[in-house]
């Protein structure tokens, strides 16, 4: 399989669990559906960052110092850093691990808008 291919599976994985996202959020379940939402932009960012370098980050870790360096290299890249920053502390952060969903809140907004997250990023692959 071709990184190309590579890549487009990633991105249907982000957008399938972008979709299971809303439904959880449908559903009621704020917090489960704030960690979908993170889960669904990491793995567009992995896509990304497999469409720029040919290598897929193996850990969430990896993802984050793969991520600031395609920043520097790529600075077409840095219309996500503002979103990946937001979902990675509010939602899977505070949301996810400290139990703090409200949903009047930015969280119910940073769930939605994850899609165009997405987006941007297949805009760029």
């Amino acid at each position: 399989m071709v990184a190309t291919d590579r890549v487009q599976e990633i991105l249907e994985d982000a957008r399938s669990l972008y979709a299971s996202a809303l439904e959880r959020l449908e559903a009621g379940d704020i917090r489960d559906a704030a960690e979908k939402a993170w889960c669904a932009t990491k793995r567009a960012t992995d896509a990304l960052i497999l469409s720029k370098t040919g290598e897929l980050p193996p850990t969430s870790s990896e993802t984050n110092k793969s991520f600031r360096r395609l920043r520097r290299q790529y600075p077409d890249t840095d219309i996500l850093s503002r979103g990946y920053a937001e979902r990675i502390r509010f939602l899977h952060g505070d949301c996810f691990y400290d139990g703090q969903c409200d949903p009047l809140d930015d969280t119910e907004i940073l769930i939605r808008s994850t899609l165009e997250y997405i987006q941007n990023v297949e805009s760029l692959v």
